[in-house]
């Protein structure tokens, strides 16, 4: 296997970029959160915001070039309404954000928390001041999910990681109306015995779609006597069939080492749940939670991440 040299995420120096001290509100802390470029070029952060409850809800802070200069939303973007969809009774969570060229809206894929657990729900928005809820499409225990951005075989595909008796591994659903989901199938799983990713696997950014494949990148969960790790690694699957994994990289490519990754309310977990891609094609802007206490960028070659899959991937059983 070829040795990694040169890190394939490059972290901004003047991380973290976004705190709760940053905020117009009183929150606790804020921490994995969407993005998406909008019409004019301006990046959007959906933010995973928590009270002093510790119920989450989500808030969305804007940036000319999604660096600096951000301008966040005055009061929550978007509230749990457990009176309408009891499944948010305790929070919603960690939005993935994908622009629907077909629906002309954004799909905002976000974690609802209740005492059943965590389940994964659906809200179309064009503007990020109103929100159309589908409600729960996903039910108890699953989360970690994204909808493609366009029709597989002329049905709706969500990336998703259910929990049960079979383990933690990302399956795909199917719908032809975003509502209704069936043909599930599991398309990457945990790993076994003394892996980076053996205890838990998770869909990180929504998969980006290259002329290779959708690309994939996941986090994996080790646990250790001082508690687990969160670091990620890439995966590569069919473009036209998105169930089949194509190639999966062995080892991780980003894992928690400054601070603001290592100390916080979760030690050592890098958590992204959003992505943009500069007008160049290849830049990729990588946003994600450090230690569940604030938000961070990395930025990455999506052509040298490529180049690495096929470089230490190896072909998915």
């Amino acid at each position: 296997m070829a040795t990694l040299h040169t890190p394939l995420f490059q972290r901004y120096r003047g991380n973290p970029i976004l705190t709760a001290a940053d905020w117009p509100y009183r929150v606790h802390t804020v921490f994995n959160a969407g993005a998406t470029l909008l019409a004019d070029g301006t990046t959007l952060l959906l933010c995973r915001a928590e009270d002093h409850r510790g119920h989450s809800h989500l808030c969305a802070a804007r940036s000319a070039n999604g660096i600096d200069g951000w301008h966040i939303d005055p009061q929550p973007t978007m509230l749990p309404e457990p009176e309408h969809w009891p499944e948010e009774l305790w929070g919603i969570e960690d939005p993935r954000i994908t622009f629907v060229p077909e629906l002309g809206q954004y799909a905002v894929v976000y974690t609802s928390y209740a005492q059943g657990g965590p389940g994964v729900s659906l809200a179309l928005t064009s503007d990020f001041r109103s929100f159309e809820r589908y409600g729960v499409v996903m039910q108890p225990e699953d989360k970690d999910a994204a909808l493609l951005p366009h029709r597989i075989g002329g049905n709706w595909a969500l990336v998703h990681r259910p929990v049960g008796s079979f383990g933690a591994h990302i399956w795909i659903s199917y719908s032809p109306d975003l509502r209704h989901w069936g043909s599930h199938k599991p398309i990457l799983q945990a790993r076994r015995g003394a892996w980076w990713d053996a205890n838990k696997i998770g869909l990180s950014p929504p998969p980006i779609e290259t002329a290779a494949g959708w690309l994939m990148i996941y986090h994996g969960v080790r646990t250790t006597p001082g508690g687990c790790l969160y670091r990620l690694g890439l995966a590569l699957f069919d473009r036209d069939s998105p169930e089949r994994c194509l190639l999966r990289g062995d080892s991780w490519v980003f894992g928690p080492e400054a601070p603001y990754e290592c100390l916080g309310d979760v030690g050592h977990v890098v958590f992204p749940c959003g992505l943009t891609i500069a007008p160049d094609g290849d830049t990729l802007h990588m946003y994600y939670g450090g230690a569940d206490s604030c938000i961070a960028l990395a930025t990455a070659s999506i052509r040298a991440l490529l180049e690495w899959l096929y470089t230490n991937g190896t072909t998915c059983e």
